[in-house]
């Protein structure tokens, strides 16, 4: 595990850019500093093998899909078009 300076934990706690973000400069490579706690949750929405936080999401995710317009009638023609409705 690799320790913040002091300069990084002041940038880290600082109102400045949020989440920081890192740039190594021999290689130019941008990183994006964020807390565990955050990448974890984040992890979570790309892990396939949890099954049980994608139910848990679900009916958020559907309630923002209907709130900007999924339930649309005009976007029935993406079911059409969905291969598992063949």
């Amino acid at each position: 595990m690799i320790e913040l300076t002091l300069e990084q934990r002041k940038a880290v706690a600082s109102e400045g850019e949020s989440p920081p973000r890192v740039l190594d400069p021999v290689t130019q490579t941008k990183y994006v500093l964020v807390r565990e706690e955050v990448y974890n949750q984040a992890r979570r929405v790309f892990d396939d093998d949890d099954e049980e936080f994608v139910r848990e999401l679900t009916p958020d995710v559907m309630k923002i899909f209907g709130r900007d317009g999924w339930d649309d009638p005009a976007m029935d023609v993406y079911n059409e078009l969905d291969p598992r409705n063949s």
